[in-house]
């Protein structure tokens, strides 16, 4: 297992001798080991790759090399004007499809199966085969074989084993390079101490090609329970330490390393860290408690139980970037005769700057500035949202009243979408500060910052279904806690398009829109 370099990362010596004074009985001890908490946190890789990310960058490669495989040898030994051209580009588009499928069937894309392409050989011969034999018969019962060289489409799937071999030992390459300076790991924390870590500490050490970079433990037990160093690896805090830990240094995974007799203190854990956004695992490994095999999620040969899943990851984030990049490009267009006339009236109004900005919660907790059209009287306009204004307030503009209503004053959002702070579709940003009955959104819902684990959007399914405008009511807050965990629940590009779709007509309902 890669592991860092203690030049490179921290000095291990120096945080057991921090922890090996019990924290919990010196708040200075424990203000130091919060730094240096911090401190490790700060200095993971920003740039790192996720499996999920290089599995997709691998399947689009082999993709294209198939295809370029079979057209080249099409142009070199193809020529007969009574079979149309056309006719070799669908097969070999349908065949590099089939062939990509069948790979992605038979595992092959996993980091382990990458990585070590002679040991995995046998898996890429028999998937390929499978899926050529497909091509070739389904061009046999379609009776269109005829149209086709034979010649040419043995060299194709020959062709095709010599360059996906290639392709992937060169990858491999890079894999291991990557591995050892950190820019593809899963970052996971280990939640618990004890024997029960050291041993799954030990057992992932033992598995060489797995791809976990262990970060630090976390228990909230004292070091008389849970000791100050595990398997060489510190305690760097408790549960509620880990929160900001996972945040500053990107998490992927947190593993819980308590027994499932532990029901209780699984559950009270699990209620404070699912508002991450990291896959979060129990550890398998020593219970006595079996089941069956494809229940498990394993790293490297260590299995564990998938208890929550990070949602909207690697190649379904970069789908709804994309999604996100063309629909704001098409709405900066589409309403900027809109967005110049309400800036140009905004200035006739009242004196003071067109925006307005404002700081939010944006995803993994992060503070985010937001746009909107400047609403109300510059001096005095309330950026911390502590006061929510109400109806017939009088801080606000009379153009103000209208944009509010109408929501033109989030049209300067579109930029937040483009630049990425925001996405077009997610759980509305709330404002640092804001507040229901003098009480923070925080704490009036249970699991509220939950809603950050996606990025937050211009619209949302809470807002298209009536939970727009004013929130003067603990319901509310709680309604729109509810729909926007419902949304990231049941992601998907078609459920954004449809909340897409319906926002023009959820604006029609202005009952709480002041």
């Amino acid at each position: 297992m890669n592991q860092p370099d203690p030049t490179e990362r921290y000095s291990r010596e120096a945080v057991r001798r921090t922890v090996m004074d019990p924290p919990s009985l010196d708040p200075e001890n424990r203000r130091r080991l919060k730094a240096i908490a911090r401190s490790v946190a700060a200095q993971y890789r920003d740039d790192s790759l996720s499996p999920g990310m290089i599995a997709g960058i691998m399947r689009l490669l082999e993709f294209a090399l198939i295809n370029v495989v079979g057209h080249l040898l099409c142009a070199m030994q193809v020529h007969d004007p009574t079979v149309p051209h056309i006719y070799y580009v669908l097969l070999i588009t349908g065949g590099s499809t089939v062939c990509i499928g069948a790979l992605s069937i038979a595992d092959g894309y996993d980091v382990a199966c990458l990585r070590r392409p002679f040991a995995y050989l046998n898996r890429l011969v028999t998937a390929v085969a499978i899926a050529f034999a497909m091509v070739a018969l389904a061009a046999f019962f379609l009776k269109i074989g005829a149209f086709y060289s034979r010649f040419w489409f043995g060299s194709w799937v020959l062709a095709t084993f010599s360059a996906l071999f290639v392709l992937r030992f060169a990858v491999s390459r890079l894999i291991m390079r990557w591995s050892r300076n950190g820019r593809i790991e899963r970052r996971a924390v280990i939640v618990g101490g004890g024997e029960l870590a050291e041993g799954l500490i030990r057992q992932l050490e033992n598995s060489p090609h797995n791809d976990i970079r262990i970060c630090g433990i976390f228990d909230d037990r004292d070091d008389h329970r849970s000791p100050p160093v595990v398997a060489g690896y510190p305690k760097l805090g408790d549960i509620d330490d880990l929160v900001e830990f996972a945040r500053i240094a990107q998490i992927d995974m947190l593993i819980v390393t308590l027994p499932l007799t532990a029901e209780s203190r699984v559950l009270m854990m699990l209620k404070k860290l699912w508002v991450l956004p990291v896959d979060i695992r129990l550890a398998a490994h020593s219970n006595a408690l079996q089941f069956r095999p494809r229940s498990y999620a394993y790293l490297g040969d260590v299995p564990t139980l998938a208890i929550f899943d990070r949602p909207i990851t690697d190649w379904s984030s970069v789908a709804k970037r994309v999604f996100d990049i063309v629909f704001s490009l098409a709405g900066l267009i589409l309403f900027s005769p809109i967005m110049i006339a309400t800036a140009i009236a905004i200035r006739l109004d009242s004196p003071g700057p067109v925006f307005f900005k404002q700081k939010r919660h944006g995803f993994n907790n992060e503070e985010i500035d937001v746009y909107k059209f400047r609403s109300m009287y510059t001096d005095q306009c309330d950026p911390t949202a502590r006061n929510a204004v109400t109806k017939g307030d009088p801080r606000v503009t009379p153009i103000g009243r209208f944009i509010r209503k109408t929501s033109i004053d989030e049209l300067p959002q579109f930029f937040n979408a483009l630049f990425g702070s925001l996405s077009l579709v997610g759980p509305r940003p709330h404002a640092v500060t804001a507040q229901a009955h003098d009480k923070l959104y925080g704490e009036v819902v249970d699991g509220y910052f939950a809603r950050h684990r996606v990025k937050p959007g211009v619209t949302g399914w809470a807002q298209i279904n009536g939970w727009r405008g004013e929130i003067d009511s603990e319901e509310k807050i709680e309604k729109r806690t509810e729909f926007d965990l419902f949304y990231i629940e049941n992601w998907s590009l078609l459920f954004d398009l449809k909340i897409l779709l319906l926002t023009p007509f959820s604006l029609f309902n202005t009952e709480n829109a002041y």
